[in-house]
């Protein structure tokens, strides 16, 4: 990825079929996000880089992202640190060309990409954080599972302010591994979930789970090592398959809001199964994670 240090900021030139504007209608899907911040066209994100917290504001201007250091700049290895974040948050390596092209062959795909065109698959490239928020998730509606994860931050987070504005961390898994279960239940986390939720942290803080052992793993060698984790099915592995190893060929086909955007853009009486979800997946093949996420971005234009 081509990237410019500007000494006080910096400038990644994105590649082709990149719409920023449509990136941040995604992230700002929520009002009880808390791990991101949309602001004046832009987005702000405190990252950890080894012992550093940074804040960054990320702006597109002349067809490049512009990524500012409000409180302080960081040092030319902590800027490289931060270009591949935000290339791997934004998904800027993949070549969604072949997505599109793929896409033409299917009728209700061509009409998502030519609607969303630019989009970005916008993952989430810490795998404490996807497998928390994906335990979160499990079997709550939406709007809960955000109010959770906003408790759990700003419980267990580590923030940042500037100009009266709060920024937050999500939790890092050495402070959650050592918590009870009343602890989490204190948040209206479920006793299950607690449970789950300690036991990823432990695994992640003592080693025996990490991202880069896993990430040059085939698919179904990461999925087996994934729904070893108690708390971890099906749906849950390939939901990090997808939002963190970036894998194009993850198919969470269990996902309620993949059944939900399915029944309103095929004009269908009910939610489609998993087995006509199966028939209607074989035109996705390579980008089923992709499909979904165009999907997903659907429902943010259509009443569920």
């Amino acid at each position: 990825m081509k990237w410019c240090d500007c000494q006080t900021y910096i400038e990644i030139t994105p590649p082709e079929h990149f719409n920023f504007h449509e990136c941040l209608l995604f992230l700002n899907r929520s009002d009880q996000e808390i791990v991101h911040v949309i602001h004046e066209e832009g987005v702000y994100k405190l990252l950890k880089i080894n012992d550093s917290i940074i804040l960054c504001r990320i702006v597109y201007n002349d067809q490049v992202l512009a990524v500012h250091f409000p409180i302080e700049v960081p040092s030319t290895e902590e800027k490289r640190e931060v270009v591949r974040f935000i290339c791997e948050w934004f998904d800027l390596d993949r070549n969604v060309e072949l997505f599109y092209q793929a896409a033409e062959q299917d009728q209700l795909l061509s009409r998502l990409t030519l609607t969303y065109r630019g989009l970005r698959m916008i993952g989430i490239p810490d795998l404490f954080e996807a497998l928390i928020w994906a335990i979160i998730g499990q079997q709550i509606n939406l709007t809960f599972a955000y109010k959770l994860k906003r408790r759990f931050t700003e419980k267990y987070g580590e923030y940042m302010t500037f100009k009266g504005k709060t920024f937050w961390l999500f939790p890092q898994p050495e402070k959650i591994a050592i918590l009870t279960v009343k602890e989490l239940r204190a948040l209206q986390f479920s006793t299950r979930k607690a449970e789950y939720v300690i036991g990823v942290a432990r695994l992640i803080r003592d080693g025996y789970v990490t991202k880069d052992d896993l990430q040059g793993k085939d698919y179904d060698t990461i999925k087996q090592a994934l729904v070893a984790i108690r708390g971890i099915g099906n749906w849950t592995a390939d939901y990090v398959l997808m939002k963190c190893f970036r894998r194009a060929n993850a198919l969470p086909i269990a996902d309620v809001g993949l059944h939900n955007a399915l029944k309103i853009q095929l004009g269908l009486d009910k939610k489609p199964s998993i087995k006509e979800i199966e028939v209607i997946a074989t035109n996705w093949e390579g980008w089923q994670a992709y499909a979904t996420f165009y999907l997903w971005r659907s429902l943010y234009d259509e009443p569920v």
